[in-house]
């Protein structure tokens, strides 16, 4: 993990990378079972998480099971076989990443037209769209009738039919529905 040079420094003089390192080999130099991380790549840099990563993969090859607590859902469509997420105090998934965007279907697609975001908002076959910038992820019932709509109208660039990402499926659970919106507002 690239710490001997710092083998004599106490640890309040590591930086928090290099802390959560030091945590990371304490936790597992006794060879658990089961290793629980809570936000293990929280406050890294590209290289530290890559290091990271490539020493809980070889934890877990040794026959650790590893359990992930983590708001990145970057990190648990990448790195986990199987995910449980908590909203409200209340499971709301649990399975495997097929198994969860397969049961949210094949709504999602990821588009690049000239004139961005404003087109896709523009074209009743659209749901809603998450603007990325140079990309954005639309929802819609009928993927080939948008990309018909959008041929139309625009030059299309990228058009990617996708499952939803666990983020998607996230904001679409934790979302406020009109309905809330509209009782929350009365109340204030």
């Amino acid at each position: 993990m690239d710490l001997r040079p710092w083998l004599d420094k106490p640890v309040e003089a590591l930086s928090k990378g290099m802390s959560q390192k030091v945590q990371f080999i304490a936790a597992v130099v006794a060879e658990p079972d089961l290793l629980i991380l809570d936000e293990p790549f929280s406050g890294l840099d590209p290289i530290n998480a890559e290091v990271l990563k490539d020493a809980v993969f070889d934890v877990r090859r040794a026959g650790t099971t590893v359990v992930f607590s983590t708001h990145d859902m970057g990190v648990a469509e990448r790195m986990c076989d199987r995910i449980f997420m908590i909203y409200k105090g209340k499971k709301v998934l649990d399975g495997t990443l097929d198994q969860i965007q397969a049961a949210y279907g094949t709504d999602t697609v990821r588009v690049r037209v000239d004139g961005g975001a404003a087109v896709l908002r523009a074209l009743p076959e659209v749901t809603s769209v998450n603007d990325y910038g140079q990309l954005q992820e639309v929802r819609c019932a009928d993927p080939q009738a948008l990309l018909a709509a959008l041929v139309a109208r625009a030059r299309v660039q990228h058009f990617e039919i996708t499952r939803p990402s666990l983020h998607d499926i996230f904001v679409r659970i934790a979302r406020p529905s009109a309905v809330e919106l509209a009782q929350e507002a009365t109340r204030a």
